[in-house]
């Protein structure tokens, strides 16, 4: 029976594949990028790393994890924790291009290696951030809703008051998504292709 469980050392690899099969727009990135492994680097694995108490897995019944959420409590803490800690364990996987960005996959190197991107000025009432994936044949099942209740809980359960997060603008199905579950959008100027999103820890009734 599938449930939501903590993010286990040995689901590391399952981690990486759902990351990689979500990470264009909700779908597989594999057909787009050079080295996909670039997206579990920058938006997955860290938070493993570094925020083992915030990542959540959905258990298929079987032991294998077929989403997460992943989040932490703290976005300018845990972003010198990435520049000091987890950027030295990646960065010869990954390294930073010279010059300007030219190519999708040096633009998601910068991004590993700019890790200060995430300080920006209109979320900080929000403290915490998250990221939420589920591979295709697990949506549309309520699971997304178990795995946001989740990571909620436990921030509130710290004294966090707000989480925010970024999507990519053009995915309109999470969009949809995350507007049912009570998040709203906050005012960011000129942010690019992402849009930013935050929700109360309260109101859980809501999910």
């Amino acid at each position: 029976m599938t449930h939501v469980r903590p993010c286990r050392p040995e689901d590391r690899e399952a981690v990486e594949d759902i990351c990689v099969r979500t990470a264009h727009e909700g779908g597989d990135s594999r057909p787009y990028y050079r080295d996909p492994g670039i997206f579990p680097a920058t938006f997955a694995l860290p938070y493993v790393a570094l925020e083992p108490d915030l990542a959540f897995v959905l258990d298929d019944g079987a032991g294998r994890a077929v989403g997460y959420v992943l989040g932490t409590a703290d976005t300018p803490g845990f972003v010198a924790a990435f520049r000091t800690e987890w950027l030295p364990l990646v960065a010869a996987r990954h390294p930073e291009p010279p010059g300007t960005p030219a190519t999708p996959d040096e633009q998601l190197v910068h991004l590993l290696h700019h890790p200060e991107r995430m300080l920006v000025p209109q979320v900080a009432a929000y403290p915490a951030h998250l990221h939420i994936d589920v591979l295709p044949d697990w949506q549309g099942r309520g699971h997304g809703r178990a795995l946001l209740r989740t990571l909620l809980t436990a921030l509130r359960e710290k004294g966090v008051p707000a989480v925010h997060l970024s999507m990519v603008t053009a995915n309109a199905p999470a969009r949809a998504f995350y507007d049912r579950l009570g998040f709203h959008e906050i005012d960011v100027p000129d942010p690019g292709p992402v849009t930013y999103l935050g929700r109360a820890t309260t109101r859980l009734d809501r999910l």
